[in-house]
């Protein structure tokens, strides 16, 4: 019998309660991890007993059955550990923390972590730090976390309900059973290439730009400065991406033999692979070898053994000879874009206590197969009758691409004793720098020919095949430095008739430069590049006649440089000030 008055729902609702809250809870345990050994102490609690009032009836329901097992082992779950092989900031279950890194966390960024809240009683990791302790050391327990729900998940029948389904996956026999079901495409049945064979393909047959280069373990390490200026060792290397950087790393000197960054070993044995996730791997060949030695004197090595850090010990100093303090990888590649050679030239040198921390410099080029090297038009400032270097920007954001022939960059007409311009259709001149040049030729035209469909065709001799975009600011500007290149100014004049054809005849490119620099050795820098187009208007000819226009391009150079004027350092100020009472008794 129930009290009267009570309803029924509430009352199962309490037995189920009382149920819950009887069941004896699991004995947690508290591990203090000391990072220096294996040992862990354990603290037992006993159980914690809870009475049922008296008159309650029980809420009915099964009493054994399998319980959920967690399909996620939170001992072993660390949600924050975001960088491999690396101590993440207040990040206490990342296992690669030492107690020296636990001295500066402030506090742990997830202090619980924990499984399927839907179930009734579940496991959960909880870390904390002891900063009384030195070193200070990492807290770990590890107890049954009780859900204070009444709708949760106390026993299963269906363990398939915990987790995600596997999807079935196609092949030879199930494939015609699975087309039946599926709608709103068509195959054929008959193909002779399974669904399994696909899989196996990779997903990229070749590397792209900005892919990092994989080895047989991981990537290609290429050491840079991220955040600050010290060295991370794990910054992949990006196909394509030419880079030149310098960092700094603290060492100590004791331990020198020790440091993977340090030693030659590091840069040359990992193996690259041909194309991503590919089986064929290639070696990196060490080029050559150099010795720097404390005075600065450099001696190239014959041979190209691989050398290992020693500590020498010199009276009361320490110094390690063999360290790496400059790495140069130049990368081959093919048009396919797969990685055909990687070849590595590396600076060592004896490093003293003075010189902690070391400076190291990291650079990385790629050249592709059978291709020359484009010369420079100056180092850095232009040279005089060297062709301006030019080129597109495909984006904004990208890089500049240039064609491989410098001379055919920024090009203007080309000048003929015939001055026929059809005659050596394709044939220019290239604009050098410095030099002011002026060229033309003749267009003969016939009164049938529309005067639109001349107008394309004066107006493609005058541009050329890609007229480039920007111009590099200095001879040896990089690609990939986008801040170093100016753009072209385009501007188009125009005279219009009544009863005329409006005609280009004429494309005039204004160069602006400056001298950059020191007095004694100033460099030439172009700051401002024009590019004028002027149509002109001519009568409409008679069907029949014919007539010849002239057409001319020309390049001048203007120097833009302010007076030199020479400088010198302002006087030092003297701020002296006597005593309050210095004129005492007078004033």
């Amino acid at each position: 019998m129930r009290p009267r008055g009570v309803p029924l729902l509430l009352v199962v609702l309490l037995g189920f309660w009382a149920s819950v809250s009887s069941q004896t809870e699991a004995t947690p345990a508290v591990a203090t991890e000391d990072l220096n050994s294996t040992e862990a102490a354990l603290v037992t609690f006993g159980p914690s007993q809870s009475t049922r009032p008296v008159g309650t009836p029980r809420a009915p329901g099964p009493t054994s059955g399998p319980r959920p097992t967690p399909v996620t082992d939170v001992a072993a779950l660390c949600v924050c550990d975001l960088s491999p092989a690396q101590c993440d900031v207040n990040c206490c279950c990342d296992p690669d923390c030492s107690s020296v890194d636990f001295s500066v966390f402030s506090a742990c960024s997830v202090p619980v972590v924990t499984g399927d809240n839907q179930f009734c009683s579940q496991k959960a990791a909880i870390y904390s730090l002891n900063f009384t302790a030195n070193p200070p050391q990492r807290v770990f327990k590890l107890v049954d976390q009780i859900n204070p729900s009444i709708f949760c998940i106390h026993t299963t029948n269906y363990k398939p309900a915990l987790s995600f389904i596997n999807p079935e996956v196609p092949d030879e026999n199930s494939f015609d059973t699975l087309m039946r079901t599926a709608d709103g495409f068509t195959l054929n049945a008959e193909s002779d290439i399974s669904f399994t064979t696909k899989l196996d393909v990779p997903s990229t047959a070749k590397y792209e730009y900005g892919v990092p280069l994989q080895t047989s373990d991981s990537f290609l390490r290429f050491p840079s400065s991220l955040t600050s200026s010290l060295c991370t060792d794990n910054n992949p290397a990006a196909f394509l991406v030419n880079q030149a950087v310098k960092c700094t790393r603290k060492i100590n000197l004791e331990q020198c033999e020790e440091t993977e960054a340090l030693s030659m070993a590091f840069y040359s044995s990992p193996e690259i692979r041909r194309v991503p996730d590919s089986r064929t791997k290639v070696p990196i060949t060490v080029q050559s070898v150099v010795i720097q030695s404390l005075n600065k004197t450099l001696t190239r090595r014959e041979d190209t053994d691989v050398l290992q850090p020693a500590l020498v010990n010199a009276g009361h100093f320490s110094l390690c000879m063999n360290v790496v303090l400059e790495v140069k990888y130049s990368l081959t590649y093919t048009d396919a874009g797969e990685v055909i050679k990687a070849d590595l030239s590396l600076l060592l040198g004896t490093v003293s206590s003075v010189m902690v921390p070391l400076q190291q410099k990291f650079e990385i080029h790629f050249l592709q197969e059978n291709t020359k090297p484009v010369p420079l038009s100056g180092n850095p400032g232009y040279v005089m009758g060297l062709p301006l270097a030019a080129g597109f920007q495909p984006h904004k954001g990208s890089g500049i691409i240039q064609i491989t022939n410098r001379y055919g960059q920024l090009t203007i007409l080309h000048s003929t004793t015939e001055q026929d311009c059809l005659a050596l259709e394709g044939v220019r001149t290239p604009v050098l720098f410095g030099y002011t040049m002026q060229s033309g030729c003749k267009l003969r035209l016939t009164g049938a020919l529309p005067c639109r469909l001349v107008a394309q065709k004066v107006e493609s001799l005058l541009w050329g095949q890609g007229f480039p975009d920007y111009v590099a600011s200095f001879g040896n500007s990089q690609t990939q430095d986008v801040l170093d290149w100016v753009p072209i100014h385009f501007i188009t004049q125009s005279f219009n008739r009544k009863d005329s054809c409006q005609l280009p005849g004429a494309l005039v490119i204004e160069v602006k430069w400056t001298k950059y620099g020191s007095l004694l050795n100033p460099q030439a820098k172009i700051v401002n590049v024009t590019a004028n187009l002027i149509s002109s208007s001519f009568p409409e000819a008679s069907s029949g006649n014919e007539r010849t226009i002239l057409i001319s391009t020309a390049v001048t150079f203007v120097d833009v440089s302010a007076p030199a004027e020479a400088g010198f350092r302002a006087p030092p100020a003297i701020n002296a000030r006597l005593p309050f009472n210095f004129f005492f008794p007078f004033v």
